[in-house]
């Protein structure tokens, strides 16, 4: 998801001891299917050099990553407070700030293990319809992050609104979510944290708790309201 369009001209390639042709003049058609190529060469250089990416990527994995349908493994004792966990929940944070997300789980990030973090800023919660935040108890709350969740449904009620993913860009659905929950785990350092939450932030829990179980909001959506969010744009 959160791509950045390198900066700088890019050098002529050379094949066999002659200059690879340039990008052909634009006019009718365009230039997209030498984009593509100079994009694989140089994907494929830096994996070369670098060697492949490895997780926890910086951007959230996308919807076919067989890591978004697997169940998670609990993280072990020996892993609290560990080098790995810290770099994960640094990662993380780093994700949701750089989406911007409301949550992000490790999975998304292609560790398969059970976290998760989450976060509404006071910023983000003026972005939303005064009507819809009252409808939806959309209120902001600090960085949360939990390591090894379980989740208790504290009001059955439910409640259907629009739902987005970082691992589904582009789309959306209604999905119905409990009105109530409460989340109890530890934090990176293995301390307890419990959260009870309603409205916007237990579907945040809610969705990220999925992720953590191979499930995405897609298998729980309305199908009659998923949504291409940028469609008018294509039509342009």
């Amino acid at each position: 998801s959160f791509q950045r369009a390198g900066a700088g001209a890019l050098c002529p390639v050379l094949l066999w001891g002659r200059a690879l042709p340039g990008p052909p003049a634009r006019g009718c058609g365009n230039a997209s299917g030498w984009d593509e190529r100079e994009r694989s060469y140089w994907r494929a250089l830096r994996r070369r050099v670098l060697g492949p990416p490895a997780p926890p990527f910086a951007a959230p994995c996308q919807v076919g990553a067989p890591v978004l349908r697997a169940a998670a493994a609990a993280v072990g004792p020996e892993g609290l407070g560990g080098p790995e966990l810290r770099r994960l929940v640094a990662a993380l944070a780093a994700g949701l700030r750089r989406g911007p997300c409301l949550g992000l789980s490790a999975p998304q990030l292609g560790v398969p293990l059970r976290v998760f973090a989450a976060e509404l800023t006071p910023a983000r919660c003026c972005r939303y319809p005064p009507e819809l935040r009252r409808a939806h108890r959309i209120e902001p709350f600090p960085l949360r992050l939990l390591v090894n969740p379980a989740l208790r449904v504290l009001d059955s009620r439910l409640v259907t609104a629009p739902e987005g993913c970082a691992s589904l860009q582009g789309f959306s659905a209604y999905v119905p979510r409990h009105w109530a929950v409460h989340v109890s785990g530890v934090d990176e350092a293995g301390e307890p944290v419990s959260w009870e939450a309603t409205g916007w932030a237990a579907r945040i829990i809610q969705h990220e708790m999925d992720h953590l179980d191979g499930i995405l909001y897609i298998d729980r959506m309305d199908p009659r309201t998923f949504t291409n969010i940028g469609w008018r744009e294509l039509l342009d």
